[in-house]
């Protein structure tokens, strides 16, 4: 519940302006989605025009650090060599890796080839070959303030079907983000990108979805990807969150590595894709804050 506010006190979104002149229409809007039960976002997870200066400097770094990666990566490196050189070019740029030691996990990226849905860890052991498709995901701390989003990349010499699925998936992203709208739903995007992964006969993961972000690692919303238009939480301006399915070739059916308890792998060993962007709802629309 939004706590009551005088029209004439200092607005919540600490912008100095009397909350009857900045947010108090918007909170009124919020609230009569609430009453006609539509799932509106708490208060705090709707960034101030401060926090959204520094998310949109960190998601700068983080696009830096992926498009390093992207000249670097071929075949016959190790995912180790990958989790080195962005750890060292996140440091170089004044970041964080922010996957590093969170919740345990124990490398600065995670790398995910083929058939590894998401989570994949940076090994010595793992290297790349001539046709495996790869996710990198990057995540950074920058100033205090979190970026997220990841690329797919095709090694050496792709057969089509693999392609196929890494493009057919960026598409599914692009036309998720034409739905991001203010005061649309969630459902909205989601329901784009179910439809045109399942009109090339690919499936998405129900259990994993994207997340809220830029204060922290993971906020609120947790966002799916399989759901219906005008379903799931109002997107509101200063709202962000990740688009990131994870498309399948075959079933949407996975399981986690038992030894190391994150990676995650297709249930048929089909190939999966994914590409992660970090959007920002505007007054006007959508900015994509890392790509």
């Amino acid at each position: 519940m939004l706590s009551k506010i005088g029209r004439n006190d200092p607005c919540w979104c600490g912008s100095n302006k009397k909350y009857k002149s900045c947010h108090a229409t918007f909170d009124d809007k919020i609230m009569e989605a609430k009453r006609l039960g539509h799932i509106v976002p708490p208060r705090h997870i709707i960034k101030t025009p401060e926090q959204i200066i520094g998310i949109r400097e960190s998601g700068k770094v983080n696009i830096a650090i992926l498009d390093y990666i992207s000249e670097h990566i071929t075949v016959g490196m190790s995912t180790e060599e990958i989790d080195r050189l962005i750890a060292k070019k996140t440091q170089e740029l004044g970041g964080i890796p922010a996957p590093l030691g969170f919740e345990g996990f124990p490398k600065s990226v995670c790398t995910s080839i083929n058939e590894q849905v998401c989570h994949g860890i940076p090994s010595e052991k793992e290297i790349l070959k001539d046709g495996d498709i790869i996710n990198v995901d990057v995540s950074t701390i920058y100033k205090g303030y979190y970026s997220d989003s990841s690329r797919m990349f095709c090694v050496g010499n792709v057969n089509e079907e693999k392609k196929k699925l890494v493009q057919v998936t960026k598409e599914c992203i692009e036309l998720g983000l034409e739905q991001v709208k203010p005061w649309g739903f969630l459902g909205d995007m989601a329901e784009a990108v179910h439809e045109h992964a399942k009109k090339h006969g690919y499936s998405i993961v129900k259990e994993i979805g994207g997340h809220g972000v830029g204060v922290a690692f993971h906020e609120e919303p947790w966002v799916s990807y399989i759901t219906k238009k005008g379903t799931e939480m109002l997107m509101v301006p200063g709202m962000i969150f990740t688009i990131e399915p994870m498309v399948n070739a075959g079933t949407d059916e996975i399981y986690v590595d038992d030894e190391n308890g994150w990676t995650v792998y297709t249930d048929d060993g089909k190939p999966s894709a994914q590409w992660e962007i970090m959007v920002l709802v505007t007054e006007n629309g959508h900015e994509v804050l890392a790509y």
